[in-house]
């Protein structure tokens, strides 16, 4: 055995998961908001868990030392001026070339050890994305926080069907073909409920571990609104589902519109039938009209699912052009 094969060895030793992506480029991408006090610690802590890796950060307009500190911290450093994380990502994808992706927050929240176990799963099962749920403690999961990500899991679930226990982790390991042909819209903290709806919809194989969740170092401090991005996450699961389940969306609206239309109009049938004559025109005008718009709605529905099954394929096409990080030799 040659010095350089014994060296190999060793390195294999110390960490398993690198003869998996020997030839494998891997991208850490960190999109940060005013984490001067953490995001050096993250940017070592995946330096020394992901050897060959570069590591990305994206600063978002910081009003602190975010920037200087991941430079010092010898990250790639750029910035994006649009506010908000799925800004960001959406900008990381586009901008980044690399075989697997490790999406991560930089608040030394995650812990950077576990990006090995996630890529080796995502390698050894062939799968396009793993999720690292989220265990932690009341002071780094708060309950509010634990019970409205376990109702928009039931939501999601109710949606989309189930697939996930934690679609708002931040802490993901993509594949290239899912980073490179998953198509951003989100602006802020709904980017993860949009990654988990993408891999819903097209039915990308996905996995999730558990992992530790820690609390935020001291002088950082969660940019998450609890009230404000919770109703912005539950607007955008609306209109996801509208757009990617329209015949199912507009159905529903249609046939609350012919339940109106129902009450309505029941008690003018009833009276015409016994006495021969509608009393109330206003009335039986409204329900008519009504009962328009629900057959109206049900239409729309029926042409939107078309066009919903038309973009899913073509997504589903793009997909399929890419290589399964299993092929990668």
């Amino acid at each position: 055995m040659s010095k350089l094969d014994r060296v190999r060895d060793e390195i294999d030793d110390l960490f398993p998961h690198s003869a998996l992506v020997r030839n494998r480029s891997i991208a850490v991408l960190l999109p940060c908001y005013n984490e001067e006090a953490a995001i050096g610690r993250v940017i070592d802590g995946f330096k020394r868990a992901l050897p060959g890796a570069r590591i990305y950060v994206y600063d978002n307009n910081s009003t602190d030392g975010t920037y200087e500190a991941a430079v010092a911290a010898g990250a790639i450093v750029r910035r994006e001026m649009l506010q908000g994380k799925g800004n960001v990502v959406r900008r990381m994808l586009a901008d980044i070339d690399a075989d697997i992706y490790i999406l991560a927050d930089g608040d030394a929240t995650y812990d950077p050890t576990a990006a090995g176990a996630l890529i080796e799963a995502l390698v050894t099962r062939n799968l396009d994305m793993m999720v690292g749920t989220r265990n932690g403690g009341d002071g780094a999961f708060p309950r509010g926080h634990r019970f409205g990500n376990q109702l928009f899991n039931r939501i999601l679930a109710h949606m989309f069907g189930d697939g996930f226990t934690d679609i708002l982790s931040g802490y993901r390991v993509l594949s290239r073909r899912f980073a490179k042909s998953f198509p951003v819209t989100s602006s802020g903290f709904e980017i993860e409920a949009e990654l988990s709806v993408h891999a819903l919809d097209l039915k990308i194989a996905t996995g999730e571990m558990p992992l530790p969740y820690a609390t935020r170092p001291e002088g950082s401090q969660s940019k998450l609104r609890t009230y404000r991005d919770g109703t912005r996450i539950l607007l955008t699961l609306i209109k996801l589902y509208k757009e990617t389940r329209p015949l199912r969306f507009f159905s529903a609206i249609g046939a609350m519109l012919l339940i109106i239309c129902a009450g309505l109009g029941a008690p003018l049938i009833v009276t015409y039938l016994e006495t021969g004559l509608v009393p109330r025109f206003p009335t039986a005008i409204l329900a008519a009209a009504i009962a328009q718009l629900g057959f109206l709605s049900f239409a729309i529905g029926l042409v939107l699912e078309a066009i919903a099954q038309g973009r899913r394929e073509a997504k589903r096409m793009r997909y399929l052009d890419l290589d399964a990080v299993a092929n990668k030799s």
